[in-house]
């Protein structure tokens, strides 16, 4: 009994969060206004903005100090169409930036009215992303941040005409009389009654259809002299006349139920303050399931039959309350039930096409018939269309500039992909995948979708070869890279300076004729689905070769697919990173010393050879010989036949920037200097290239790295183990590696003799860096 009366009374302390919409006066409504002045005198579009900002927190500008940032933003938009959806959807960075640039223009104000059509393929998400949007705004315009007033009218029957006299005073009379005939008891009783009835039925109330705005009722000749004098001079009162989105309370009127009403009580009563005090405020309830406030049509939805709504009740009392005066008719449209909301059509087909084009007068000038009457619709519209349906408004010219179009193309952004499959499949899948392997299954993916031809990038980088190990011919691989707002760090420094905003936004513009081909959404989701219950194992993660497999067969039923080549370049990028990656965490030379061997070099090159000298940096005493040199340039790369001209042009560039600049100019340490840094980075990587050439050939360390973990690995000699755990380890700290997938990374990388492969390459990576490089003292 106990938990019945608990479970009970949780449900009483549920109030909804719409149910308790108490009306309060004109007078306590304008208290409203004054102590929260930009909650109270919004429009649907600034609600919607407020919603969006609401949700949507500011956006993160990863290169916010670069001066060539386009504010290509990284927003957050889980709260608004992920978190406590049963249908997510996961916008990824290229429409979340489309998305903000639409709620930028709609924030603007002096709004006309416009058709906002979301426009994407079959299988993009656009009606579920419609369906989270108007879910959000249900539930944001429904508590008190997002709440609006709408006017209520509370008349009195008190005022009904009967032969002259009012009803107050007739039912007095009978009292009168009662009471004069002795019947004291009875006259007692009807006032009783009366009282009743004066606390409960003495007014009957009058919503307005198309929740207009309290302050509507105010005149329009005397609006803004009255907002003058309500507010004190302050911020909020200087927004109010200047800002573009605070017209409209200056120039809408109100709909032409509450205009007759007023005019009706005007003539009986000549006097506007007095007619205030019938004016009355409530919340205005957002409820899409019963069409107030949001309404959406699917292409299946019949039009009814009788789009006229009138209330027989409200009418009764209106004609009793303004007999013999001006009559007030009760009629209004559907579209009255979405004025100050939201009016969506799901996809422009069948019946929704209809509709759609009875909204062009509506969009044109805003007034909608109704019988004899015309009814102010401002409304947001919204549609979904697919891009073969625009041919419906091919002829429709008019029309054109009220509509903005906001494409809603496939997932572009690979980290967006790779979060739909772990919000499906369960984040735990990531565990079954080496790391990038389940990246590089979205890459895939991604290059259906885009087009293999960008100007852009071609304009940008010119020799896609040279980029052969990081990327494809067609440079899709740096266009994901781009989209998901990273300039790769592979690119060469020449590149990333010629990547100018007039360049970044070209590139982000070809995104808008993306995403419109290749395999949709729900493609993707089958083809993982088919891909992960092919290879996932307990014993083994998933691999490269997997993935290959796997793509290669599609590719042999569809060659178009994708582009030739693509899944070759796809693995060659990523066995260059793994390998990478293990010799990094394989290296660990001493430092201190590299530091110790580049000062000295640095020093002794501005005396000849056979001199003894003291490095000034270091305090090492150092024999100038063909020997020292040959040893420190074969580190940095440097053959015989260059080995002079780049002596020359070190000491040239220690001379006349790092010495006289760096170090006497500015006080730096020689450590920081330009020169040093270069120097410093081209013997390390030369290091790091070669640390795997000991281990290549020893079939013991191979074998250590299987037995890692086991008791057989404490067979193998004390250098190999440690040796062994301190690669694995470092590729867990690092790299995010769990230690299976370290073991299998690194006999990955040694049974495909990756190091030997990419060993000419990486020789020519580090030549980039010439001896002209040396002059300028990069």
């Amino acid at each position: 009994m106990q938990e019945l009366n608990k479970a009970l009374e949780s449900l009483r302390k549920h109030r909804g969060s719409w149910a308790k919409r108490a009306l309060i006066t004109f007078s306590d409504y304008l208290q409203e206004v004054i102590a929260q002045p930009e909650r109270n005198i919004r429009d649907v579009y600034q609600v919607y903005v407020d919603m969006i900002s609401t949700f949507i927190c500011e956006g993160i500008d990863e290169y916010k100090d670069d001066a060539e940032s386009i504010d290509y933003l990284d927003y957050n938009c889980n709260r608004l169409f992920v978190e406590g959806s049963d249908r997510p959807f996961f916008a990824d960075r290229l429409f979340a930036n489309r998305l903000m640039r639409h709620v930028d223009s709609v924030s603007v104000g002096a709004q006309q009215n416009k058709i906002y059509i979301f426009e994407g393929p079959h299988g993009s998400g656009k009606s579920t992303f419609l369906n989270n949007l108007l879910r959000k705004f249900e539930e944001y315009a429904n508590t008190p941040e997002g709440a609006r007033y709408e006017v209520v009218w509370r008349l009195n029957r008190d005022d009904y005409e009967e032969g002259g006299q009012t009803l107050s005073s007739f039912t007095d009379r009978i009292a009168s009389i009662l009471e004069n005939d002795g019947k004291k008891r009875a006259a007692t009783e009807i006032k009783n009654f009366i009282n009743v009835k004066d606390q409960t039925t003495n007014y009957f109330n009058v919503p307005c259809p198309s929740h207009d705005n309290p302050l509507l009722i105010i005149p329009k000749d005397v609006r803004r002299q009255f907002l003058e004098d309500l507010f004190e001079n302050g911020e909020f009162k200087w927004k109010l006349f200047t800002e573009k989105k605070y017209e409209w309370i200056f120039r809408d009127e109100p709909c032409t139920i509450c205009t007759s009403i007023y005019q009706g009580l005007l003539k009986k009563y000549q006097d506007p303050e007095h007619i205030m005090r019938y004016v009355y405020a409530r919340p205005y309830a957002i409820r899409r399931r019963l069409g107030e406030g949001i309404s959406v049509f699917n292409p299946g939805d019949k039009p009814l039959r009788h789009n006229v709504i009138h209330n027989d009740v409200i009418q009764k009392n209106l004609n009793a309350l303004f007999a013999g005066s001006q009559q007030v008719a009760y009629l209004y449209s559907r579209y009255a039930k979405t004025n100050n909301g939201i009016y969506a059509l799901m996809d422009v087909k069948s019946h929704n096409t209809d509709r759609l084009m009875e909204l062009h007068n509506i969009i044109s000038d805003g007034i909608h018939k109704v019988e004899d009457l015309e009814e102010r619709v401002n409304s947001l519209l919204f549609a979904l269309m697919n891009p073969e349906d625009r041919r419906i408004l091919d002829d429709l010219q008019a029309f054109s500039d009220r509509i903005e179009y906001i494409k809603i193309p496939y997932i572009l952004d690979l980290k967006t992909e790779v979060q739909i499959y772990l919000e499906i499949f369960g984040k735990a899948i990531e565990k079954s995948f080496l790391p990038r392997v389940l990246h590089n299954f979205a890459r895939v993916i991604i290059a259906t979708r885009l087009r293999c031809q960008s100007e852009a990038l071609l304009e940008w980088i010119g020799d896609p070869e040279k980029y052969e190990l990081f990327c494809d011919k067609d440079l899709l691989l740096l266009k994901m890279e781009i989209f998901t707002g990273n300039i790769p760090k592979w690119l060469e420094a020449n590149d990333v300076e010629k990547f100018t905003a007039k360049r970044r936004k070209k590139v982000i513009a070809e995104s808008e004729n993306d995403g419109w081909i290749g395999l949709s959404g729900r493609d993707s989701i089958r083809m993982f689905n088919e891909f992960y219950t092919r290879f996932a194992r307990d014993d083994k993660m998933i691999d490269m070769s997997m993935l290959g497999t796997f793509f290669r067969e599609y590719c042999k039923q569809d060659k178009e697919l994708l582009p030739e080549g693509f899944l070759d370049s796809l693995l060659r990028m990523y066995n260059y990173t793994v390998l990478q990656e293990v010799k990094e965490a394989l290296y660990y030379y001493n430092e201190e010393q590299i530091s110790r061997d580049i000062q000295n070099y640095m020093f002794a090159v501005n005396f000849e050879q056979g001199a003894s000298e003291r490095c000034t940096y270091t305090g090492d005493f150092i024999e100038i010989t063909a020997d020292f040199f040959r040893r420190v340039e074969a580190r940095l790369l440097v053959t015989e036949s260059e080995a002079n001209a780049f002596r020359n042009n070190v000491q040239k560039a220690y001379t006349t920037s790092a010495l006289t600049q760096e170090i006497l100019r500015d006080e730096l340490d020689i450590t920081q200097t330009s020169l040093f840094i270069h120097l410093y980075g081209r013997y390390v990587h030369n290091l790091k290239e070669k640390v795997l050439v000991p281990f290549l050939q020893n079939e013991n360390f191979r074998m250590a790295i299987r037995d890692f973990d086991s008791d057989s690995f404490r067979t193998y000699d004390t250098k190999i183990q440690e040796d062994v755990t301190y690669m694995i380890e470092n590729l867990t700290r690092k790299y995010k590696y769990s230690r299976q997938g370290a073991k299998e990374i690194c006999i990955y990388v040694i049974d495909n003799n990756l190091a030997q492969a990419f060993a000419e390459k990486a020789v020519r990576e580090v030549a980039r860096s010439t001896i002209s490089d040396i002059e300028t003292g990069v």
